[in-house]
């Protein structure tokens, strides 16, 4: 029964940033539930929010382990360079609030 709590929390934080959160590519804005890395990074970041106070440090080097495939995978970028300053302050108050509502 844990499990499908913990299922259903990452999934809700999941659809949280893909709705919020996007990367910047020549100006233009894709959601991170339209590139598909909203799960990943919701799975990888739940262990912070449930876990206790959320460090920015973590939540970047997080960021920075997520390659994302640019030229149909001829180059990979870090999640952390492709996404606009203000949306990694968005990120981390988006898991701030997230966290006192669990």
């Amino acid at each position: 029964m844990a499990t499908t709590n913990t299922t259903e929390a990452i999934e809700a934080l999941a659809a949280e940033i893909g709705e919020n959160i996007f990367i910047d590519v020549a100006k233009w804005h894709l959601y991170l539930r339209d590139a598909h890395l909203h799960t990943p990074l919701a799975q990888q970041l739940y262990p912070l929010v449930s876990g206790g106070r959320i460090e920015e440090d973590q939540v970047v080097q997080i960021l920075k382990n997520i390659p994302v495939k640019l030229g149909g995978g001829k180059i990979e970028v870090p999640l952390s360079d492709l996404l606009p300053m203000q949306c990694q302050v968005n990120l981390m108050d988006l898991l701030e609030e997230y966290q006192r509502n669990l």
